[in-house]
């Protein structure tokens, strides 16, 4: 991950330095206003490319999260596989087990 002063020595700028202690709530919301934002239009060139730049942040962060719930659901349902136990969602529920 690029950090403000790798950043900043290559002109560019980051958001990914706030973005990493959102959660994934807070960031699907931000980024919800943030293409809300950009499809709106009328911001000026700086503001809109700023504002493109922490959209993907944001979808970067969001989609570590959805992975990371994946792998945890995953992790679940082959653990129910190979001992036998539950493997859908419906068993899951059956069992008390919560995936997340």
């Amino acid at each position: 991950m690029a950090t403000k002063t790798d950043a900043t020595a290559l002109g560019t700028s980051t958001v990914d330095d706030d973005v990493a202690g959102l959660s994934f709530e807070q960031a699907r919301e931000e980024l919800n206003q943030v293409v809300a934002r950009l499809e709106a239009g009328g911001e000026p060139l700086e503001s809109a490319l700023a504002l493109w730049e922490r959209g993907e942040a944001l979808a970067a962060h969001c989609q570590v999260w959805l992975d990371g719930a994946r792998a945890r659901f995953e992790a679940v349902t082959a653990d129910g596989v190979t001992s036998g136990g539950a493997t859908s969602g419906a068993d899951l529920a059956a069992t008390g087990a919560v995936p997340f």
